[in-house]
């Protein structure tokens, strides 16, 4: 198993095969879901999981890991580096299943895959769109150093309704 990095209790490390029912598990939830785009499906499926895992495999260089706390796995955290006039950038995408939720766990993954990426990528920003009542990702992002950069109005449509896009950014010191 490789690991990416790691502080205290919070592992960032490939996505293994004995992850998957766990996957499964924690984004087979419509809390979780409504905080995603629509490519992550919802029901959540082994199917869906077993595509996911042979996608993950697939990528050179790999940029989607597992989030692993105490020795479990709890969820997912990306950076997916962007092309032509944007190479020097990255989008962040993370979760974690709701059992894991408030334990300051997201933050730890946050700050660890940002400084894995600057370290390793050829980027010099890290940015994210957050749906505007996904408030505690938000505040995940702020305690990472991320500046928020501005709000597109209306540019979300989740299940139909409209909402804004509230973009943050960390640039490499």
């Amino acid at each position: 198993m490789k690991i990416i990095a790691r502080h205290g209790n919070v592992v960032i490390r490939e996505l293994l095969a004995s992850d998957l029912q766990k996957l499964c598990e924690y984004a087979n939830n419509q809390k979780v879901a409504i905080n995603l785009r629509d490519k992550f499906p919802h029901p959540y499926t082994m199917e869906d999981a077993l595509w996911f895992k042979a996608m993950v495999d697939a990528m050179d260089p790999r940029t989607i890991f597992a989030i692993e706390y105490k020795g479990e796995y709890i969820g997912n955290i990306s950076l997916t580096p962007l092309d032509d006039v944007y190479r020097k950038s990255a989008e962040i995408g993370y979760f974690i299943g709701e059992p894991f939720w408030n334990k300051g766990i997201t933050t730890e993954a946050v700050k660890l895959i940002t400084d894995w990426g600057f370290r390793n990528l050829d980027i010099v920003r890290i940015h994210t769109g957050i749906y505007e009542y996904n408030k505690a990702s938000q505040r995940v992002l702020e305690k990472c150093g991320f500046t928020k950069e501005a709000v597109f109005r209306k540019s979300i449509c989740k299940y139909n309704i409209l909402y804004d896009e509230i973009r943050y950014a960390k640039i490499k010191d």
